[in-house]
């Protein structure tokens, strides 16, 4: 049974515990008013929701090459605890007793405006 034809039972089960029985196109009539100024909106949802896709990373050769690269150039320079973190973002190290870790970035190429 949906909204609309439980509102029209309730409003003609009310109207009839009052005294002032009305007929059932007065209460779809009432119905569709009272439907209409609450604004009542019926969003429809799936019942299971779709699961998700693991993304797929794509390597790219030239920062995995270039992450071990600095990580060979920070162990030549007596660096502490070199390790690369993910070989193709971070490298972690530690100097002085301080830990430090260096992100590579990619930069994208701008977008050209058509104008």
């Amino acid at each position: 049974m949906d909204k609309r034809e439980k509102l029209i039972l309730s409003i003609m089960k009310e109207a009839e515990a009052d005294g002032e029985p009305i007929t059932r196109e007065e209460a779809e009539e009432m119905a569709d008013m009272e439907i209409k100024a609450k604004g009542i909106k019926d969003y429809a949802q799936a019942k299971e929701k779709k699961p998700r896709k693991k993304r797929e990373v794509k390597k790219d050769p030239i920062k995995v090459d270039f992450i071990k690269f600095l990580a060979d150039l920070l162990e030549t320079n007596s660096i502490e605890n070199v390790a690369i973190v993910n070989e193709q973002k971070e490298i972690a190290f530690r100097i002085n007793g301080e830990d430090y870790s260096l992100s590579l970035i990619k930069h994208r190429k701008p977008k050209e405006n058509k104008s």
